[in-house]
């Protein structure tokens, strides 16, 4: 394996797995700590922010947002599945995302400590921390570039000018200089951080700790492509909607951007082979009449947005839809809000549950 030697301290605190091309010379003196932000598209509460910050101040700056949140977060963490850069013509050949349970974030921070300084500085590494129900994340790239979302754009202010990031209208990002991405084992071991100098190879490559993450916080993939961000405003508008409806009252205290990523599994599921019973199908259904009652009671910003959210599972269930000229019975009190298209035709990927259920409910019957 060739060795790298870093450029990153003539010009700027980079990680050292973000490497600027040598050609990028004059442009990378250009590249200062600061951040910029803006509205969320469909949306008047809610924030993004964008920063570059040294790679030394990175630890701190999520440890501070820490504080900000309630007891309990969870964690993020994208990396690529094989340890070499990945061939841009290959399908599928983006890192993988993951998102671990809810859990106290002071034992998140416990938990992810160790790991921090080569979750900086490994180049096929992204990872972040957020809780849904108060509208908050942050997360740091595989560019190196963190990003925050929230519904309250002065508390991030005050954190980043507690850290000496300073806003920046212009500010440029190591997405727009030419760079490559390395791992931590292109390094020398005298050319490591002193911390990351001390551990073993095999601790160093990010296959591994990576994986012991996964392990140790039971984390789980999400596809990447279906993200979405609610203020805590909206998520008020939404419980007071389920509050009023007495089948769905129960699900008015809960995180409804976890619903909203369980109608995206039902329907990957269904794409890939539904393994479930025709019982377990139905709760599918059910959930994503529970949304749709949602986007037509609230306000209509909100109202499309949540549309958008589900827009691209909604295509792919309407793809995998089979026999559409049949019908599930659609339940009496959503008869007056209009047709309901999951509950026409069955997905073409049936399990050996679903299809003897079928079966013996005359599904299949001319």
């Amino acid at each position: 394996m060739r060795r790298i030697q870093p450029l990153s301290d003539r010009f700027f605190d980079f990680p050292i797995g973000i490497s600027p091309w040598r050609s990028e010379l004059r442009r990378r003196n250009q590249l200062r700590e600061g951040y910029n932000f803006s509205l969320l598209e469909n949306s008047s509460d809610s924030y993004r922010f964008t920063a570059m910050a040294k790679a030394g101040k990175v630890e701190d700056i999520f440890r501070s947002f820490a504080a900000l949140l309630p007891e309990e977060s969870f964690f993020i963490l994208e990396f690529y599945r094989d340890e070499e850069e990945p061939d841009q013509q290959a399908e599928n050949a983006g890192p993988v995302l993951y998102y671990s349970p809810y859990l106290p974030t002071d034992e998140l921070l416990s938990l992810v400590g160790p790991y921090f300084q080569r979750l900086i500085h490994d180049g096929f590494v992204g990872f972040g921390l957020a809780n849904n129900q108060v509208g908050m994340e942050l997360f740091y790239s595989e560019e190196k570039i963190l990003t925050c979302f929230t519904g309250n754009h002065i508390r991030i202010m005050d954190l980043l000018g507690k850290h000496e990031i300073p806003y920046n209208a212009r500010q440029q990002f190591t997405s727009d200089f030419g760079h490559d991405h390395l791992s931590l084992l292109c390094y020398r071991r005298n050319l490591l951080p002193a911390d990351l100098a001390l551990l073993p190879e095999a601790e160093l490559d990010y296959i591994c700790f990576c994986q012991e993450l996964l392990d140790q916080l039971e984390m789980y993939p999400v596809e990447d492509d279906f993200s979405f961000f609610l203020s805590p405003r909206e998520q008020g508008q939404i419980a007071e909607c389920l509050a009023r409806h007495p089948d769905y009252a129960f699900y008015a205290d809960e995180d409804f951007g976890d619903l909203l990523l369980s109608w995206n599994d039902f329907v990957h599921e269904c794409d890939h082979g539904f393994e479930g019973s025709l019982e377990d199908y139905q709760d599918g259904l059910r959930l994503r009449d529970l949304i749709q009652h949602v986007i037509e009671e609230v306000p209509e910003l909100l109202a499309r947005k949540l549309t958008e959210v589900v827009g691209e599972a909604d295509g792919c269930l309407r793809r995998n839809l089979v026999e559409s000229r049949k019908r599930f019975d659609v339940p009496e009190d959503l008869a007056s809000h209009g047709d309901r298209f999951w509950y026409r035709g069955m997905v073409r990927n049936q399990g050996v549950d679903l299809r003897r259920d079928l079966i013996r409910r005359g599904w299949f019957q001319p």
